[in-house]
């Protein structure tokens, strides 16, 4: 999912600069068109802003090290989950990470009169880290000659975009802060067993249903009407409290001393599991 996700924002990249030099006019035209405005009453002339935005970048640097993130932490989080779950935290933390924008250039006076606009997706991105980092917290990981903890790479990150604010691209900055929000809530709410994006998992679902996505059944295999007996159900259901109990046990594992602690059998138990 993280690899569909990069190819997507390399294609726009692409077509960001080729389609002003072919068609001959200027690359600002079709980035203000997709930008989000530090003004929020505009917003309501541009509600897709609010997530069109993450579509664009600034320059090659901007789309380079945002997807070198995206894939470090995508790998991370896919080994543990479901894609789903990933499309939850990336598109919230896009939201969330437009909406601190606008509100900060709505409320703090030092803003007031500056005429930016947000593109990147900075926010989707580092909400996926941060998440990582809050999720598996002593997993080691190699920078540079370094060997640091996640969470000592998250709160570093976190630290220099907080200090850079008043040092140019605040509205860049302000995502980032707002994403690594969403990816430290979501992770601190799923070790305790809440999914705090499922409301919006079932938004996607019910939404394509309302674009078309029906189901023509071509085919019908034979399926046993019999109903399982209660003794049957009673004993499904306690294989399946045992299974979870096992993934949960390996999960926290994860979450206290790093993938890398996993024995090759609890590993080939957490991809059997579908990767919750």
């Amino acid at each position: 999912m993280h690899e569909k996700f990069i190819l997507a924002f390399v294609l726009v990249f692409v077509l960001q600069t080729l389609l002003p030099f072919l068609f001959d006019f200027n690359e600002s035209v079709l980035i203000d068109w997709f930008s989000l405005s530090g003004a929020f009453a505009l917003l309501f002339t541009k509600p897709w802003s609010l997530l069109s935005y993450a579509l664009f970048h600034a320059s090659f640097s901007h789309i380079f090290w945002n997807m070198i993130m995206l894939y470090v932490g995508g790998s991370f989080f896919l080994n543990l989950f479901k894609p789903q779950r990933f499309i939850n935290v990336f598109i919230l933390g896009v939201l969330l990470g437009g909406l601190i924008y606008l509100l900060s250039y709505s409320l703090f006076p030092v803003f007031s009169g500056n005429r930016a606009s947000l593109i990147g997706a900075s926010g989707g991105v580092m909400a996926i880290f941060i998440f990582i980092c809050t999720y598996m917290p002593f997993q080691e990981v190699r920078v540079f000659f370094f060997q640091v903890k996640l969470w000592q790479l998250g709160v570093f990150l976190m630290f220099i975009d907080l200090i850079q604010i008043p040092n140019g691209n605040a509205g860049g900055h302000l995502a980032h802060l707002g994403g690594g929000a969403l990816g430290f809530y979501y992770a601190f709410k799923l070790k305790q067993g809440t999914d705090i994006g499922r409301w919006f998992e079932h938004f996607i679902t019910y939404s394509r249903g309302w674009f078309g996505h029906k189901r023509f059944p071509l085919k019908t295999a034979h399926k046993s009407s019999r109903k399982k007996t209660s003794g049957e159900q009673f004993t499904q259901a306690y294989i399946d409290r045992e299974r979870q109990k096992k993934i949960d046990a390996i999960l926290d594992k994860i979450s206290h001393s790093g993938y890398d602690s996993l024995t090759k059998e609890e590993k080939d138990a957490l991809f059997k599991s579908g990767n919750p």
